[in-house]
């Protein structure tokens, strides 16, 4: 099922009188706020236009061409901040939304069934998959680097894996 909204960033404050929003990135490429033109906020997705964007100690501050004064915005705090699909930004080949990894079934090279995807861990030098069968209630934990990955088949939520010797400690029930 594809989402139809990505969180970009958290309303974490609000700065200065005007009606800006400091935002908390939940994206790799802070900047990609240079190029936003509109967005979502909160659960209500009350959508708005971008009018400025510029950075202080890190953050993104974002004044939106709806909100004039702080009091228009106090209440946005701790909201998230959204775009809708055609919002997103466009990914260098081989690279993927966490969002879209989620859900996806994990088998390896003989088409044995690993488990399912629950989450990503994000690090400095490349993600990790976290992979739970439940079967066996085992977690296993797969480096997203390219030497392992035989397939990434978002379309239909399946990745299979060539992995290395004890990446999964298979446990056979006869």
């Amino acid at each position: 099922m594809a989402m139809d909204y990505i969180q970009i960033g958290k309303i974490i404050n609000t700065h200065g009188i005007k009606g800006e929003l400091k935002i908390y990135p939940l994206t790799d490429d802070m900047y990609r706020f240079n190029h936003l033109k509109s967005a979502f906020i909160g659960e209500e997705k009350i959508e708005v236009n971008v009018e400025n964007v510029k950075y202080h100690k890190g953050f993104p501050i974002l004044k939106f061409k709806e909100f004039h004064d702080i009091d228009q915005v106090l209440k946005y705090k701790e909201a998230f901040l959204y775009v809708d699909m055609d919002g997103k930004v466009d990914l260098p080949e081989d690279h993927y939304f966490i969002f879209d990894i989620i859900n996806c079934e994990v088998y390896d090279a003989d088409n044995n069934l690993i488990g399912t995807v629950i989450d990503v861990m994000q690090s400095a030098g490349n993600d990790i998959y976290i992979v739970k069968d439940i079967n066996n209630q085992k977690e296993y934990m797969i480096p997203a680097i390219k030497e392992f990955f035989v397939l990434i088949d978002i379309d239909n939520k399946k990745i299979v894996i060539d992995p290395i010797e004890g990446m999964i400690e298979w446990k056979f029930i006869y």
